[in-house]
């Protein structure tokens, strides 16, 4: 279940997030300004993360299987069709709904159950299952560059969705509904209402959404713009390795120093990451530092959010709750990339970085005000 859980992260989620290196290309090509061409990854962002409160209702009552594979066809679909657009609106349509049901219909469907299946090692089962998500960045962000820059953006959507496809088939192979969950889900109304805890946990995912999708979106334009010396494709590529080591690492810690103080410090060091890129200017050891910082951080709070549902809202239903949770993610995703792209256009990347880092610290405070009401289930 683990193992068919990270083949399915690596796969979606290293799709998604290799949008920066069709950024440059696909915006040459259509003549589009920075929050035009930003809003073609916000768009797919918001939808795979509103409709994750959908697929992950699904998939607590059929199972995560057929949620899976309907994801799979809704991909492929999308990224072939992505390949013959004729224009960056039609590229929001069809990439939008094409991967947003893709990553979807994986993502918290398979994150949920994977919680449902582990009690005592729930947060190291969850890090080693998420830790695709890092991995997949890793390996197929550089993979997806050199292939944009020999045959182009739209040859590279379409080995995608063959890649996605196959991937995706393996990976449904072990997506077994958890133990238990015959048992039916509590209403996700039920779950949350009046649940001050799920507010300030909503409020802070979507500041740190802002914060942290800025350099997913804007990394390749940054190295462009300013001529650093450097490849933007590394600079990702660590974000996922380094994240990976935040997946891990931050599990086995916070089964000894608690779950919540483990997933603040998180929020924290993803903050005060961006910093480092202030400053860093075009030195390209000190942005690899702080994709360093930052992955560790973001590798840490991906990994212990379906931990901490799990410890304040129980298992049962626990998709539908983590759905819910995870359109925080969306409507930053949604708003961030486009308001970032527009300062970039009027006051340049240093405006945008200091407007990240007063997201990230913002959301890290609204955390901080947490006194959680733990769940009986």
């Amino acid at each position: 279940m683990v193992g068919s859980a990270f083949l399915a992260m690596f796969t979606v989620f290293g799709v998604a997030y290799s949008f920066g290196e069709f950024f440059g290309p696909m915006a040459d090509e259509f003549g589009s300004d920075r929050s035009a061409t930003a809003l073609f990854f916000s768009i797919t962002t918001f939808a795979y993360f509103a409709i994750g409160i959908f697929s992950g209702r699904i998939a607590d009552r059929i199972g995560p299987r057929p949620v899976m594979i309907f994801g799979a066809v809704a991909m492929v679909i999308g990224l072939l069709l992505t390949a013959e657009v004729s224009s960056i609106q039609l590229g929001y349509l069809t990439y939008g709904l094409g991967v947003g049901l893709g990553v979807a219909c994986c993502y918290v469907p398979m994150v949920a159950a994977v919680g449902g299946w582990f009690v005592e090692r729930r947060t190291l089962a969850l890090g080693l299952a998420v830790a695709g998500i890092g991995t997949g960045t890793l390996v197929l962000v550089p993979i997806i560059e050199r292939v944009i820059d020999a045959n182009g953006w739209r040859d590279a959507y379409r080995l995608f969705a063959v890649l996605s496809g196959v991937l995706l088939a393996v990976a449904a192979i072990g997506a077994h509904k958890p133990p238990g969950s015959s048992e039916p889900p509590i209403p996700i109304r039920d779950a949350i209402q009046g649940r001050w805890d799920f507010r300030l946990l909503y409020l802070s995912s979507l500041f740190i959404a802002v914060a942290l999708f800025t350099p997913f979106v804007f990394m390749a334009d940054y190295v462009d713009t300013t001529n650093t010396s450097g490849s933007a494709a590394v600079l990702l590529g660590i974000i996922g390795m380094s994240s990976i080591v935040g997946r891990l690492g931050f599990g086995v810690v916070a089964a000894r120093v608690g779950i919540l103080a483990m997933y603040r410090f998180s929020f924290l060091g993803l903050a005060f990451s961006f910093p480092i890129w202030i400053v860093a200017d075009r030195s390209y050891p000190l942005l690899i530092l702080f994709t360093v910082v930052l992955g560790v951080a973001y590798g840490g709070f991906i990994a212990l959010s379906p931990a901490v549902v799990a410890q304040l809202f129980g298992t049962v239903g626990m998709g539908g709750v983590l759905g819910a949770l995870y359109t925080s993610a969306g409507v930053g995703g949604l708003l961030g990339p486009p308001i970032v792209g527009r300062i970039i256009d009027t006051w340049g990347h240093t405006a945008a970085q200091w407007t990240a880092f007063a997201a990230g610290l913002i959301g890290t405070a609204l955390l901080y005000r947490m006194r959680p009401q733990p769940s009986a289930s």
